[in-house]
């Protein structure tokens, strides 16, 4: 498959409903793969442009397709977990084995060296269970936030039937938000029109079983344990936050990919939560807000977590496409957060595990390219 066509139809497409240069920046990164006739070995097989999966926006997808992916979301909420209750008592769920390998590894997958390939290695994770064992017949969606500076008025949550559900019920006499913390306050987030329950929508009766560990969110009864891994059962909720979708624009995105030549710097801006920005990472996660993705630990309890990892995917994988000699396989940083307890340096040879979420250890090398190793996708 050639798609040098494929990426002119993107930009017209895009111009024709929003311009924005983050399509522009995807269909370079096309016409790059369809030019250098990109080829790659997986575990089993070769990938190229005539078998790759492709990965779009969740709405350029048919009803059909939508309804086909939730219905394989719900379906993994009601699988039985496969996390013993001995490491995990809260996880109920084939769909909570995903949540708790998050929990018991935020502190060496985030502001860490394997960070941009673990979640890659995490959602693709995510995908094959969707697929093998829900009937999910596509590639994993992802949401772009730049196309909707109202995360309420978008087709991922405006509470449709074809929606991951929408806000959550207005709760009056709210405070602000502060990230990350009250005693550090960077970014104060305003109350929007949600902050309770999801009450509408394909996920109004969703359920959270783990958590919380470190959150932002008042309200929350706490876990029965320390870790956040005990049974604590209550509402999906959230609040789309327009206030927090502001750090996620076109111009934020663009700005990262052409603005950070190495990959340290690249993904400390996507990561880093400075005075009056959140980073493009923590601008997913508060323009969602709520419970879940009040709190770093617990955020893939929320469905919509995978939708907004695919696309800090997207990103690196546009950057990465830019110029693959130099930063296909450029890897920065510790095995420790914020290498708060001073660590060596992460190698292409570290292991990513998902732990009882499914497929096997990989090494981080084996995770850098979307056309090798386990993967065959790319994004449109």
């Amino acid at each position: 498959m050639k798609f040098t066509k494929i990426a002119a139809s993107l930009l017209l497409t895009a111009g024709a409903i929003q311009s924005l240069e983050i399509d522009s920046l995807l269909a370079q990164s096309l016409e790059t793969l369809d030019a250098q006739n990109i080829t790659a070995k997986r575990d089993n097989a070769q990938c190229h442009l005539g078998n790759v999966s492709v990965r779009r926006e969740w709405g350029t997808l048919s009803k059909a397709e939508k309804l086909n992916y939730i219905s394989a979301v719900q379906c993994l909420g009601k699988k039985p977990a496969l996390t013993p209750a001995a490491i995990a008592e809260g996880a109920k769920t084939r769909y909570d084995d995903f949540v708790v390998t998050h929990i018991i590894q935020t502190r060496t997958i985030h502001f860490t060296g394997n960070f941009l390939s673990w979640h890659r290695y995490f959602v693709w994770s995510y995908e094959q269970a969707l697929r093998n064992e829900c009937g999910y017949k596509g590639a994993h969606p992802y949401y772009n936030w730049a196309k909707y500076p109202d995360p309420r008025k978008s087709p991922l949550f405006d509470g449709s039937e074809t929606s991951l559900s929408g806000d959550g019920v207005f709760i009056p006499g709210r405070n602000d938000t502060c990230v990350p913390t009250a005693e550090n306050c960077l970014v104060r987030l305003k109350p929007a029109n949600g902050g309770g329950c999801v009450t509408q929508g394909p996920f109004k009766d969703w359920k959270l079983h783990l958590g919380p560990v470190q959150t932002v969110w008042p309200g929350i009864p706490p876990n029965p344990q320390a870790n956040g891994l005990g049974y604590n059962p209550r509402c999906l909720s959230r609040e789309l936050s327009p206030q927090a979708a502001m750090n996620a624009s076109d111009n934020d995105i663009v700005s990262l990919i052409l603005g950070n030549r190495d990959i340290k710097s690249f993904q400390d801006h996507m990561q880093n939560v400075v005075a009056g920005d959140l980073g493009l990472h923590g601008a997913g996660h508060y323009m969602i807000a709520g419970d879940a993705n009040g709190d770093l630990f617990n955020s893939p309890s929320d469905p919509a977590f995978f939708m907004h990892h695919s696309m800090i995917d997207l990103v690196w994988w546009v950057w990465q496409t830019l110029d693959l000699k130099t930063r296909q396989n450029a890897i920065a940083g510790t095995i420790t957060f914020m290498n708060l307890n001073p660590s060596r340096d992460a190698t292409l040879d570290d292991i990513l595990s998902v732990g009882y979420a499914g497929p096997p250890n990989i090494p981080i090398r084996n995770a850098m390219s979307t056309m090798a190793g386990p993967f065959c996708y790319i994004y449109l």
